[in-house]
């Protein structure tokens, strides 16, 4: 099968990373996939993918998201694949407006639970008409799937119209044995020396909640403690605030950007995801294939994943986490017991089933 991802950019993301991660396994199945990106600007995972999988032809439309020429760039590429499969809601609805002029099968990944266009009643027919375009609509954890069908009843009636049958859930995956293999970083262990190191990996973004991980960590003990955030983004100045004012900033470290994740995580001794909703985290499974105790906020998206197997405490209630993150450190067996879990879990979302589940959707599409 010839086989085109769109998607907005390869910032670094969830999304992005599932299509990075995805095209070269797709491609050893014995496809060609190529990528389409609205925002062009070179990242640090299009270089990866670049290494990863040369044979690959990357066609950047511009430096924007919702350039309406796109629609015109998109038909002209599209022309010349089985399958187009698209990520984020621009690459959506301008996909769809797309094939138009060339009738191809479409496929499209539901990335989150919660969508601020879904609060706009006005939008409503637009997406009733483009979710009706595709072939396939693939949700990444059930809550998804429930919050899209949920939303759809408004538009789609259930069990009339014939399009509930083609939305399924296939939950995002990650290589848990490379995380789990990987070598600490040996930069990081050296700073934090005898602390212990309690990191979230996330961009700065509304959806993410950095901020309970700062007041936790104002409530443990300033010698055994430090938090790590590894990501960029617009709230990244508020949070370095929040930890000024709260006198912790000393034991706050940003990591920016990185490209090494696996390394990063395999440093650390506790990994944190705080958020106010989610689709499915890729850094919740990243972080229980790391072999050690995973907590997160006890939100849509994140509790699928970690409930019986890593840890929860309530949203944005930092007085939980910090003692969730004491209980840990106190007891080893205890410790000991929720790593063992999380990474039992972690085996549950291996890459390598999420890319069978996508082939499969593929095959079913072309037939």
């Amino acid at each position: 099968m010839r086989i085109l991802q769109v998607i907005t950019s390869l910032e670094m993301g969830g999304a992005e990373t599932l299509v990075v991660n995805l095209i070269p396994r797709l491609q050893a199945l014995g496809n060609t996939v190529d990528l389409c990106v609205f925002d062009g600007t070179e990242t640090p995972l299009t270089q990866r993918l670049r290494k990863e999988s040369p044979q690959t032809k990357i066609f950047a439309l511009g430096h924007g998201v919702y350039n309406p020429l796109y629609i015109i760039k998109l038909a002209k590429i599209m022309k010349n694949y089985d399958i187009v499969h698209t990520h984020n809601s621009s690459p959506q609805l301008f996909v769809a407006l797309a094939n138009l002029f060339c009738s191809k099968k479409l496929v499209s990944t539901e990335h989150t639970t919660s969508n601020r266009k879904r609060e706009w009643k006005w939008y409503a027919p637009i997406e009733s008409w483009m979710y009706g375009q595709y072939n396939h609509v693939i949700c990444i954890s059930q809550i998804a799937e429930a919050k899209l069908r949920e939303y759809m009843g408004g538009v789609w009636l259930e069990k009339t119209n014939p399009k509930y049958k083609q939305i399924s859930t296939i939950n995002n995956g990650v290589d848990v044995m490379s995380i789990s293999n990987a070598a600490p970083d040996k930069h990081l262990l050296s700073l934090k020396g005898q602390r212990k190191a309690i990191l979230m990996v996330a961009g700065f973004r509304d959806a993410k909640d950095q901020d309970t991980v700062v007041k936790a960590l104002n409530l443990l003990n300033s010698n055994d403690f430090e938090v790590w955030f590894a990501g960029v983004g617009i709230r990244q100045e508020i949070v370095k605030q929040l930890a000024e004012s709260l006198g912790v900033s000393d034991r706050v470290r940003f990591l920016g950007l990185r490209t090494d994740i696996p390394n990063v995580l395999r440093a650390a001794d506790i990994i944190v995801m705080s958020s106010h909703w989610e689709g499915l985290s890729l850094s919740n499974v990243e972080g229980m294939s790391a072999h050690k105790p995973f907590i997160a906020s006890d939100v849509n998206g994140l509790k699928e994943v970690t409930k019986g197997y890593g840890l929860l405490f309530p949203h944005e209630d930092a007085k939980a986490l910090a003692e969730e993150i004491n209980r840990l450190a106190s007891d080893e067996a205890y410790y000991n017991e929720i790593a063992e879990r999380c990474y039992n879990r972690a085996l549950e979302f291996d890459i390598s089933k999420t890319v069978n589940g996508y082939n499969s959707v593929y095959q079913t599409v072309v037939s």
